[in-house]
């Protein structure tokens, strides 16, 4: 493999597996709020949270963590000014004392903060506004969860980084399935060693708090107690991360594509197999890195939020990485991706909540199914649906129908959500 492939894509799993506390779209906007702060100098009197639809459509729903059980944009801008630290990034309201829970509750009873829909922006954007006596200031972040694109302090444009630099972030659209490969295979397991024990490590943490107390919808403990096998084990240990996470579950989870579950959607069904057939650590951090790169592949045509649920990417990818365990070749791999997106590819994303959880252990399963139908030689042949031309025209046609298709249905989901 050139030198230049391989650094990319150790730079794009460096910056795309980091580190965060509950749903990323609160968080962001806690990051936000943070940094706004941080700017402004003093806490806010007045705060004004202008999102993109796909950002208050996550946030809607999902418990803020560290927040006592509260909901809302509102709730997570508060905390964030209040308690924040923008240093920790997307672990930024990870020190929030009991006394700042209640502080925040009042405050937003007192409304201190409004927030506003922003139409004709991407599916990420972000922008806090705040004010103090005289002095105001403004954060917008943008693309991704982390990235601030704009900083404003009384009027004047302090920091202006419209684009995530690919020399530091790498270039998505270099992946593809056969590099992919190759990169799993060959990389040098020290170069991504503590990255993968990090995400093993973390997401492994809030799966067991899933399974072992009462969260949410309880989908993971619903499936164990049903069923036992190996494939249930799977979908259950990924769907509790989320009935732990999208319940306000404070643990820390290593995110995929800016969402912490497809973080645990491609680690938990892994580490189950792994664990089952008896695979090293090096095999499965081999694995898990097949898996990671897929499940980016996949959301770099759709983008980070949009009416498609990232959950099936995941779901799918990990189908990919339980094959790579079986130590099987490209084409049964790639097969695998085709039969899982052939099957519930399209499914719609309505929010972070509790249903998460379900839709992942759909995808999880989706993903086991297809790498059984691949194993047994069947696939859903290329030419019938968006299943066309070779693996990766698959790819970019269930892109384009999340990216571009979906964005009426993205529209609907919002309006209904919001009561129009």
């Amino acid at each position: 493999m050139e030198k230049q492939i391989y650094e990319n894509y150790l730079k794009i799993l460096k910056s795309e597996l980091i580190p965060a506390m509950g749903c990323t779209e609160p968080i962001a906007i806690a990051f936000a709020a943070a940094k706004a702060r941080e700017v402004l100098g003093a806490m806010p009197e007045h705060m004004v949270a202008r999102c993109s639809g796909n950002i208050i459509k996550n946030v809607k729903g999902v418990n803020v963590p560290n927040a006592g059980g509260q909901k809302g944009v509102e709730v997570a801008a508060i905390l964030g000014a209040l308690a924040g630290d923008a240093n920790l990034e997307l672990e930024v309201i990870s020190r929030v004392s009991p006394e700042a829970v209640e502080q925040v509750r009042a405050l937003n009873a007192q409304k201190l903060c409004v927030c506003e829909l922003e139409e004709g922006v991407e599916n990420l954007f972000i922008r806090i506004e705040v004010s103090a006596g005289s002095e105001t200031a403004a954060v917008e972040v943008k693309t991704k969860h982390n990235h601030i694109s704009r900083l404003e302090k009384n009027g004047e444009v302090l920091l202006e980084a419209e684009d995530i630099p690919a020399q530091d972030n790498g270039d998505k659209s270099q992946l593809n399935l056969k590099d992919i490969l190759e990169f799993a295979n060959i990389v040098n397991i020290e170069d991504v060693e503590e990255l993968l024990n990090r995400q093993i490590r973390c997401n492994a943490a809030i799966s067991k708090e899933g399974l072992d107390n009462v969260w949410g919808s309880q989908v993971g403990r619903t499936l164990l107690n049903s069923d036992n096998s190996l494939g249930t084990q799977a979908a259950a240990r990924a769907a509790a991360g989320s009935d732990a996470r999208m319940n306000g579950c404070a643990l820390p989870v290593v995110i995929n594509s800016g969402s912490g579950n497809q973080g645990i959607t491609c680690t938990m069904p892994v580490v189950t197999y792994a664990e089952a057939l008896g695979k090293s650590h090096e095999e499965l951090c081999r694995a898990l890195v097949l898996t990671d790169l897929i499940a980016l592949h996949q959301k770099f045509f759709i983008g980070n939020l949009s009416a498609y649920c990232g959950a099936i990417c995941a779901g799918a990818a990990a189908g990919c990485g339980i094959a790579y365990l079986h130590e099987k070749d490209y084409d049964l791999i790639g097969r695998t991706l085709v039969n899982a997106l052939g099957n519930v590819g399209g499914v719609v994303c309505d929010g972070a909540k509790a249903s998460c959880a379900a839709k992942i252990a759909t995808a999880v399963k989706a993903g086991i199914l297809g790498f059984e139908m691949a194993c047994q030689g069947q696939a859903f042949p290329f030419g019938e649906g968006l299943v066309e031309g070779d693996y990766e025209q698959t790819l970019r046609n269930f892109g384009r129908l999340g990216r571009q298709g979906m964005k009426a249905t993205d529209v609907e989901i919002l309006n209904m959500m919001i009561g129009k």
